[in-house]
């Protein structure tokens, strides 16, 4: 039985899948090779230090910002649902970027502490989140235009995505009550 689409073998594989796996051997070899280069510069033991206390730091920032999310998420669920406007605040939006920031402390190598530091800053983290945000959207927004629907007999409908918040086109807003 045919359905159509393409074999394995055929289909083309992304630009992301087929180079992540060398960018992830060669952010790995970079980061031996650095960790060599400082601990014969200022000693193996001076290296180790950095390492356990870059991991306590990451453990103590995952924690934190899991807690920060957990109070979130309690606040969200113990608000009425009367439909008023969530009251978190600007700092507990950004956990996901802070237990980043955690993972990449924890991780052994001084590059991922470099850039778990950088993600503790507010203003980097703010940059990051307002990009990571544009970008969903543009994908979200992108996915959503091209919706379509399959039908049984294998034929694919164009179909178009209708929001509750939005009255249909043409249409003249509710009077109110």
């Amino acid at each position: 039985m045919t359905t159509g689409a393409p074999t394995p073998s055929t289909r083309k594989r992304s630009r992301l899948r087929t180079f992540a796996p060398l960018g992830v051997a060669a952010w790995l070899v970079l980061e031996i090779w650095l960790l060599i280069l400082v601990a014969r510069e200022a000693g193996g033991l001076t290296v180790l230090a950095l390492l356990a206390g870059a991991a306590v730091l990451g453990a103590a920032v995952v924690k934190r910002a899991g807690r920060r999310a957990f109070a979130v998420l309690s606040e969200t669920l113990q608000r009425p649902a009367d439909g008023a406007a969530p009251s978190v605040d600007r700092g507990a939006r950004g956990n996901g970027f802070l237990m980043l920031a955690g993972v990449l402390l924890m991780l052994p190598g001084l590059i991922s502490d470099v850039a778990g530091l950088l993600l503790l800053v507010p203003p980097v983290r703010e940059a990051l989140g307002g990009y990571a945000e544009r970008a969903l959207d543009r994908r979200v927004g992108d996915a959503l235009r091209q919706a379509r629907i399959h039908r049984p007999d294998g034929k694919v409908v164009q179909g178009e995505v209708i929001r509750d918040d939005e009255p249909p086109r043409g249409a003249s807003p509710p009077a109110p009550r």
